[in-house]
């Protein structure tokens, strides 16, 4: 008699509480064997593989590319076949469970077809009465079998999860000309692939400056004279129609606006992957932490020659990390515990079209200008790609946001626990400046250093911040 597994999707990071399908390696009625790859999945830090269980038959699969997966829920379903290769009972896998895995009960009846609708997927398990092994391969966790169904999201008509658009991005393709094989017409990582190997839907050079990975090349506005346009609500088809619209009305009267009342012509989407991660994140520190923000200006006006100044912020904070250790810690506000840190890892947030990322630039006090500059660029390389490693994305000791890159002199950028500080550098700007006996013109960089006053003292922070500009003044 043929048995049957349920496969629980597993933590696939520290405590993350969901996942969104990318793309499946597999459909149903497929043979795959143990370790092969399954399903690729788009957690907040990174696009996970994750491996088959056991070796036999698919049976059902829990949702299509883009439908988002909660941590524990079931994944898949399979017919083992005893003639392939299995996991030895009690072998070390290096995914340890709490209980051994119970004999799975006999299959009722065997799913006809493939399940991608949530409801069809958690039929399956109900009836199952105990569970002691979630069936995962990252440790042993709470069941459910809830699974929460979004669609991909559609820009322009086409369907795609952000990590495929990144892709896309990442090869050059033009996702609009593309052919979707996915459900529903999204467009899988696979797609991408296939169409750059082919060379089919090379992305068009654009007068606007269309971004790579666009769907499609941009068009131009039209001019001041021509009538303003909107869009319309999403036809069915999921694209979007132009509507014309003027200032006045068809009875030469101004246009009033609609009230509130009245349907957005937006259309929503759901957050997924890194942003659903950032807005847990940012408003877990805004209920965690006591922010308190002091701001100064560094004087480069000693500066010799062309310097690197990601290197020499990092540099600084390193110096003043060493002078004032309390702000270069870990904080627990349950326990009331703070650690200092004897090394700095400085976390650099990364802006991205997916969201923030903020990779730790390890060991900090011990590289050179040289070293520095490297390791940003290996980075921001794989923030790119999306290929850094989630270990990569923590355990840092203090923050930096370089967000004058843009725009911006002050901010108050947030403290994400368990660290207590973040330094915010602003735009560079030329200021005059009074000194003995008149005034001169200096180059300056705004600076702005957020902390948690749970942890840290106004005085700490103020000589932090002093030890900061000190070392930023040097001339090399």
């Amino acid at each position: 008699m043929s048995q049957t597994k349920h496969f629980h999707l597993p933590d696939l990071g520290e405590g993350l509480p969901d996942a969104t399908i990318v793309e499946w390696h597999v459909k149903v009625g497929d043979v795959i064997r143990l370790d092969e790859n399954l399903v690729s999945m788009e957690t907040a830090k990174a696009v996970v593989d994750v491996p088959s269980p056991v070796s036999g038959k698919v049976l059902a699969l829990a949702g299509a590319a883009g439908d988002v997966i909660v941590t524990g829920a079931v994944l898949a379903q399979f017919e083992i076949d005893p003639s392939l290769p299995q996991r030895a009972e009690g072998q070390d896998t290096g995914h340890h469970h709490h209980a051994p895995a119970p004999a799975p009960a006999p299959a009722a009846t065997a799913p006809a077809a493939p399940a991608p609708a949530p409801a069809a997927a958690s039929a399956a398990p109900k009836a199952e009465t105990a569970r002691p092994d979630s069936g995962t391969v990252v440790g042993a966790m709470q069941s459910s079998d809830a699974i929460r169904s979004e669609a991909a999201l559609a820009i322009g008509g086409v369907k795609a999860v952000p990590a495929v658009r990144a892709l896309a991005k990442k090869m050059k393709v033009d996702l609009s000309r593309v052919r979707p094989t996915g459900a529903e017409g999204v467009i899988t990582m696979a797609d991408v692939k296939n169409a750059a190997a082919a060379g089919t839907a090379a992305l068009l050079p654009s007068r606007s400056g269309g971004g790579v990975g666009d769907e499609g090349p941009s068009t131009h506005l039209p001019h001041a004279t021509s009538p303003s346009t909107a869009l319309r609500a999403p036809s069915p088809e999921g694209r979007r129609e132009e509507q014309a619209r003027t200032a006045m009305s068809a009875s030469g009267k101004p246009m009033r606006t609609q009230p509130p009342t009245v349907a957005a012509t937006g259309q929503p989407e759901q957050l997924k992957g890194v942003r659903r991660n950032m807005a847990r994140v940012m408003a877990a520190a805004h209920a965690q932490v006591v922010p308190t923000t002091i701001v100064d200006d560094a004087d480069l006006h000693a500066w010799i020659g062309k310097q690197d100044i990601t290197a020499r912020l990092i540099r600084a904070i390193v110096a003043a990390c060493k002078a004032v250790p309390a702000l270069n810690a870990w904080f627990d506000g349950d326990k009331l515990m703070r650690t200092l840190h004897p090394h700095v890892d400085i976390g650099i947030a990364v802006d991205t079209d997916d969201g923030l990322f903020v990779p730790a630039l390890r060991n900090a006090d011990v590289l050179d200008g040289a070293g520095i500059r490297a390791a940003i660029k290996r980075l921001r390389a794989q923030v790119e790609d999306r290929s850094i490693a989630p270990s990569e994305l923590s355990g840092y000791t203090i923050s930096l946001s370089n967000f004058g890159m843009f725009a911006g002199r002050y901010a108050s950028p947030v403290v994400v626990p368990p660290c207590v500080a973040i330094v915010g550098a602003g735009k560079l700007c030329h200021d005059v400046v009074a000194v003995m006996g008149g005034i001169e013109v200096h180059r300056r960089m705004p600076i702005s250093l957020t902390f948690d006053h749970r942890a840290c003292t106004g005085g700490e922070a103020a000589r932090f911040l002093k030890a900061l500009l000190d070392d930023l003044s040097a001339p090399n």
